[in-house]
């Protein structure tokens, strides 16, 4: 597979306006990237943008601290798909997986996959915050609510993919059947090959028009 077609082309930050998210549906376009990741506000204008085109449009829920409540983010998931979008990335709920409240945390996914259906969803766990055990439980839990991803980062977080880490959750996630999204401080196309090369079946990055155009 190219690499293009592993990107999705992201677009979080709080700033980002109307012709910020037209230039990134435009790049997807121009580029045959697999998607765009945009703020659940943006989704109508981006399935608008993109109609006709193969490019699909991904949003996330409980972004980026990933503890609201249970019903918010199954809210969040449900009127994301009421505007067709095409995945969803949640945040799972860190601080009760740190807690060690791991049937609070698959039940949190349980009803965001159960709302999202039949979309796939990606579980964002942060992984810069997990030990290398919990990285590990994460991908069971994932498992267990019905996901389809684990993803390591929101980029909004104090690290982003590492190798070292797609290649842990690459293993475990394959007892699963899960896949993975490498994403969090992914900038140039090294970066992204390499995090391929590790097991990533996906890249979230801001940078993906500048790493399809051979620029980054």
């Amino acid at each position: 597979m190219e690499l293009a077609q592993r990107i999705e082309h992201t677009l979080l930050k709080a700033e980002a306006t109307v012709k910020d998210v037209m230039r990134l549906c435009s790049e997807a376009q121009q580029y045959h990237l697999y998607a765009v990741c945009v703020n659940p506000y943006y989704v109508p204008l981006a399935k608008h943008l993109l109609q006709g085109t193969d490019v699909k449009v991904v949003t996330v829920v409980g972004f980026p601290l990933g503890a609201t409540f249970s019903c918010v983010k199954a809210l969040e998931a449900k009127t994301a798909m009421e505007e067709h979008a095409d995945e969803i990335d949640m945040v799972m709920n860190i601080s009760a997986f740190k807690t060690g409240d791991y049937a609070a945390v698959t039940e949190d996914i349980r009803r965001v996959v159960e709302a999202a259906a039949p979309c796939p969803v990606k579980v964002i766990i942060e992984a810069a915050y997990l030990t290398p055990r919990e990285k590990r439980t994460a991908c069971r839990i994932i498992a267990d609510g019905g996901a389809k991803f684990v993803k390591t980062s929101t980029g909004f977080g104090k690290g982003g993919a590492t190798v070292e880490d797609i290649k842990l959750l690459r293993e475990e996630a394959d007892k699963y059947g899960l896949k993975v999204k490498a994403a969090g401080g992914i900038r140039d196309a090294a970066t992204a090959l390499a995090m391929v090369k590790a097991g990533a079946d996906r890249i979230g990055t801001s940078a993906g028009a500048a790493i399809a155009a051979g620029e980054a």
